[in-house]
This record gives C-alpha cells, sequence and structure tokens, in this order.
C-alpha cells in the first residue's frame, strides 16, 4: 500500500510544481498567465457498476473510486473547441462476495464466499495511471461538453478481507491486505464522457478492458459514473 501512497504524493506534487516554477516576472508573466489558464486540474468521485458478473455474484450497489487528473488543453484556432491531454490516477474498488483464495493453481486467486464463512467486507482495490484525452466543447458562459478517450497502466492492485478466519481457521475475526494479486490485467481502456458548468461537472466512463486476463478469469468490467469538481 506504500507503494500506491507514494505515486500518489508523487503525482500530486507534480501538479503543484507546475504552478510554482511557472515564471512570474516581466515577458515571462504573460506566458505564465496563458499557460495557467490552459492548465486543469479536476478531482473526483465516482461509483463502479459492474458488467458481465456471473450468476451468484454479487456486488455492492455503490463501489465508490476515486480519481484525480491534470490536463493542458489546446484550442482549435478561435472556436469554443479545444483538446486536451493530461496524466492522471483512478482507483477503482469492486466490493463483492468473493474472497482471496492462496492457492496458485486457482486461476483467479479468488472463490465464492461459502455460507459457512461470514464476513463484513471483501473487496478488490484496482489504481490506475491514466492518459486522458479529450476534445472540449466550452461556451463564454462555461457550460462544457467533452468526448475523449483514456489508458490506464495498473500500478498496484490488493484485496481486503475482514471476516472470519478462513486461513487459520482461529475463530476470530480476520483482517488482511494480500497484494499479490495474479492473472489481472496491465492495461484498462476506454471512452469517457462528460457534461458540466463551470467547476462542477458530471462524467462517465466506459470501459472495454476486462480486469481479469482473458481466459483466466471472469470476463467483467465496470461502467463508472460520478462527478467531477474542477477549481483550477
Amino acid at each position: 500500500m506504500k507503494s500506491f501512497k507514494n505515486t500518489m504524493i508523487s503525482f500530486l506534487a507534480v501538479i503543484v510544481m507546475i504552478f510554482i516554477l511557472l515564471p512570474r516576472s516581466g515577458e515571462a508573466q504573460v506566458v505564465n498567465s496563458s499557460a495557467k489558464k490552459r492548465i486543469s486540474i479536476g478531482f473526483g468521485l465516482f461509483t463502479d457498476i459492474w458488467m458481465n458478473t456471473p450468476a451468484g455474484m454479487k456486488t455492492r450497489t455503490i463501489n465508490q473510486g476515486v480519481n484525480v487528473f491534470g490536463t493542458y488543453n489546446l484550442p482549435l484556432g478561435k472556436s469554443n473547441f479545444s483538446f486536451a491531454i493530461g496524466v492522471g490516477i483512478s482507483v477503482h474498488n469492486l466490493y463483492w462476495n468473493y474472497y482471496f483464495n492462496e492457492h496458485p493453481s486457482d486461476s483467479i486467486q479468488f472463490s465464492k464466499i461459502p455460507d459457512s464463512i461470514g464476513h463484513k467486507r471483501s473487496k478488490l482495490t484496482m489504481p490506475y495511471l491514466e492518459i486522458p484525452l479529450e476534445f472540449r466543447f466550452k461556451t463564454k458562459s462555461k457550460f462544457a461538453v467533452c468526448v475523449g478517450f483514456k489508458v490506464g497502466y495498473m500500478i498496484y492492485s490488493h484485496s481486503k478481507w475482514v471476516g472470519d478466519d478462513y486461513l487459520w481457521q482461529s475463530g476470530n475475526t480476520l483482517k488482511a491486505s494480500f497484494k499479490d494479486i495474479k492473472n489481472l490485467e496491465n492495461f484498462a481502456y476506454g471512452p469517457t464522457f462528460r457534461i458540466g458548468y463551470k467547476w462542477f461537472h458530471l462524467n462517465a466512463y466506459y470501459s472495454l478492458s476486462n480486469i481479469f486476463t482473458k481466459g483466466k478469469g471472469i470476463d467483467m468490467y465496470p461502467v463508472s459514473v460520478g462527478f467531477v469538481l474542477l477549481p483550477f
């Protein structure tokens, strides 16, 4: 978990440094002001709706996730249209009725939780380092519609369990995090859509990739819906 936290801190530090290191005097001040207007920083919350789940699999109604991104906007002439490219991090969570299985021979390392094992929480967390691309339409009143595509690379994954001790059968409550999650797809990609006014936007993402490697797991994928705040 520390590696993921360090990545998040480094990413946020880069965004902050963009503003700190831009020149502030003389002719450079004009460039600085123009450059700042082209930089957008967003913070978002979303829920994942998991698609193509097999019979018997139950997922939580709200699978909350978070994303943060920074983009550089390139106006297309003097029109209301622009193109943007950037970098971001999205963290997807899957809360389900499956648990981590230690046997390496199992194809996805997860098994359905039997009725004999009580549990409070079982989740799979998947953070991605992403490159978002967007075509944007924005009016003078700051109403915006954005259509894009993003590609992400999984930088860390883990499964968390809170429930009966199914590993050592001690009879106590087990709180554990498992880091060696195999057969997950490294890349995630799909189209994005965003619509909003000023600093508040609604957004959606449709994954074209499955979370598990083809042939070694469940062919399931997320559809994400949520909102984004754009204070900068």
